[in-house]
């Protein structure tokens, strides 16, 4: 018999969300969500559409710009949005355009040949999430302007004034609602311009200009190259193997466009765009590059002797070691994932891709028997080390099967089973490691210290990376495994943590961490796992009160409350967590209830592959450059 219940399922509880109310409701649905993340989707959806324009051929500048307010304006030279009546709703255009899903010109295929609006929900999905937002469209020479305020219009569509001579464009601000995007949020610069600056490589001829009123910085990104500039840029850190290998071609209405070059690196750096959106998760136009590329070098080592009767194929891991490639597709109906578009899902991309970039790769091959045995004699290396470093996998697994204990023995785990509850801080060295141990909550934190500095695994392959003991330990606890066998399903803790101390030799500990992670275990950074402990740099102890400034500026905001007592204050500035106790350790760094953990992301991927590779790769030159640029903004160097 079913069981009652108090909740009642009639007619009347049946909701209709009229409008926009549904994205206000679920804003995950239309832009991911309601993070940082997210409140920079805005900015892009609007500049989706200035790009639409361009690829159209009927745009060539696009302005943003960042007001004091947080308020953005998004400016482009296009067309400007219709302003005529509907033939169906008997309202503006405009009108129709701002405030109503799955409306605009990307349906019936007259307006727009490629286009990376599909559902229609974009700028109205933005204009729903914003406090207020007011649009100036220039057209047929007048300036019309509409005014809306949390998705709804509150002025009409009206005429304010007459263009210049030829002036056409669409000019949209719109101030996100902080009812919605809660907390101490706001627009990264770097963020946004690493965007622009890729938006810029794969829409070839147009002007991108980004302003940021609040700190007066400014960048405008022009690439006549296109992706050929893109490779270039990523490698430009890089020993080349040889020149970029370039195709663009369309066929059945859809263009291919890819750019590859192999370099001394062992990481991949491979980008894949739909028009000219980032697919962070790739898909099929990204597979069909990576097929291509695997089967070409095969073929080609095959023909030309240096690949034996006997010797296996490369695999796909063995021939994307040092490969740097953009695939770039526009396609007038591209299928994604989900509208925030991370994934190209067309399978007849998958066949086109692989077929354009194979017949380009291998004519160059031919043609370049240099570059073709340097790349060939790096995928046989890449193979060689890869089954050095299975055996030394495979010798690491037996040996803790043997020992039936898996675990490191430095290692100071916690009792409770269950990952969601469980975190485990990486500790730079035995006296802090000690501090730790000892000041931790036994029930659900465990300790790994680490002894010195870990290898530099953006210089090193996997099979020296496993040699390593202090990279063993760290794989061990973690509980995934690395490489071919890694899986993210085996996280034994839900909160990884990094805290090494607040000096020159806790920063180079900590970017060789970052680097291990972002290049062997990426994933755990995506699902958010990973953070970095913020411990204090001072204490303050006045009488019989302690306070703690994890900043310059906290400090002197705290000795600034104690006005006339702070000549009486004693600050003592923490060299490393060993100098605290384990109490000190615990109060300030390791209480969920009062430390402060920050949350490794990777905003852009090509944008932190690039400065790994500058930071901790062979080439000296770049990073002597980025010193000496950056050595002002440096705080808190001890000398």
């Amino acid at each position: 018999m079913a069981k009652e219940n108090s909740f009642s399922y009639d007619a009347k509880d049946i909701q209709v969300l009229e409008g926009l109310e549904a994205v206000r409701r679920r804003p995950g649905m239309y832009v991911g969500g309601t993070d940082i993340k997210a409140l920079h989707h805005l900015i892009y959806e609007v500049v989706d559409n200035s790009i639409d324009e361009a690829l159209t051929g009927v745009c060539d500048r696009i302005e943003i710009v960042i007001h004091q307010d947080r308020s953005v304006t998004v400016t482009d030279n296009g067309r400007g949005i219709p302003v005529d009546m509907h033939p169906q709703l008997n309202k503006s255009a405009l009108e129709v355009v701002m405030t109503t899903l799955h409306a605009g010109g990307k349906f019936g295929g007259g307006s727009y040949k490629v286009s990376g609006g599909l559902h229609g929900v974009g700028v109205s999905a933005v204009n729903a999430l914003s406090d207020w937002c007011e649009v100036k469209v220039f057209r047929e020479g007048q300036i019309y302007f509409q005014r809306y305020e949390k998705g709804y219009p509150v002025t009409p569509v009206k005429i304010i004034d007459k263009t210049s001579k030829g002036e056409n464009g669409t000019h949209t601000t719109f101030k996100y609602d902080p009812d919605i995007f809660k907390g101490e949020m706001d627009f990264r610069f770097d963020t946004l311009t690493q965007r622009f600056r890729e938006m810029a490589f794969v829409t070839r001829g147009v002007s991108i200009y980004m302003l940021d009123e609040r700190s007066d910085k400014e960048m405008t990104f022009y690439f006549e190259g296109g992706i050929t500039s893109f490779v270039r840029y990523l490698n430009r850190n890089r020993e080349v193997l040889h020149p970029v290998v370039h195709v663009e071609k369309e066929i059945d209405g859809i263009i291919i466009d890819a750019a590859i070059q192999y370099t001394d690196a062992y990481a991949e750096s491979v980008y894949a765009f739909a028009n000219t959106i980032n697919t962070v998760d790739g898909g099929t136009h990204l597979t069909g590059l990576r097929a291509a590329v695997t089967r070409t070098i095969n073929d080609y080592a095959r023909r030309s002797g240096l690949l034996k009767e006997n010797d296996p194929n490369f695999s796909g891991d063995d021939t994307r070691e040092g490969l740097t490639a953009i695939i770039s597709i526009k396609h007038p109906d591209p299928q994604f994932e989900s509208q925030t578009k991370v994934k190209l899902m067309n399978p007849e991309v998958q066949t086109l891709s692989q077929q354009v970039v194979g017949e380009t790769f291998a004519t160059f091959l031919e043609e370049n028997p240099n570059a073709g045995k340097s790349i060939v004699q790096k995928c046989l290396t890449s193979a060689r080390a890869r089954d050095a470093a299975r055996k030394a996998r495979d010798l690491v697994i037996r040996k803790s099967a043997l020992e039936s204990l898996t675990l490191p023995g430095k290692l100071a785990d916690c009792s409770e089973r269950d990952p969601d509850k469980t975190e485990l801080y990486i500790v730079e060295g035995d006296s802090a490691g000690g501090s730790a141990k000892q000041g931790r909550d036994r029930h659900f934190q465990a300790i790994l210290p680490l002894r010195g500095k870990i290898l530099n695994t953006e210089r090193a392959r996997l099979d020296k990376i496993l040699a390593n003991n202090e990279v063993k330990a760290l794989i061990s606890a973690l509980g995934m495994g690395v490489g071919d066998n890694f899986d993210i399903s085996g996280l034994r803790y839900g909160r990884v943590i990094i805290m090494t101390d607040a000096d020159v030799d806790g920063s180079h500990i900590r970017t060789l961490l970052l680097t291990f992670f972002y290049r062997y275990m990426q994933p755990l950074i995506d699902a958010g796992h990973l953070y970095i402990a913020q411990p204090p740099l001072f204490r303050i102890a006045q009488k019989n009160k302690v306070r703690y400034a994890y900043t310059e500026a906290q400090k002197d905001e705290v000795l600034k409350e104690l006005g006339g007592n702070a000549e009486k204050a004693s600050v003592s500035r923490y060299k490393g967590l060993g100098e605290m106790n384990p109490s000190q350790l615990w109060e300030t760094t390791m209480n969920p209830e009062s430390r402060t953990l920050l949350l490794v992301t990777i905003e852009d991927a090509a944008e932190a592959d690039r400065t790994f590779d500058m930071l901790m790769g062979s080439a000296v030159p770049p990073r002597k450059r980025f010193i000496q640029t950056h050595a002002r903004e440096v705080r808190n160097l001890d000398i």
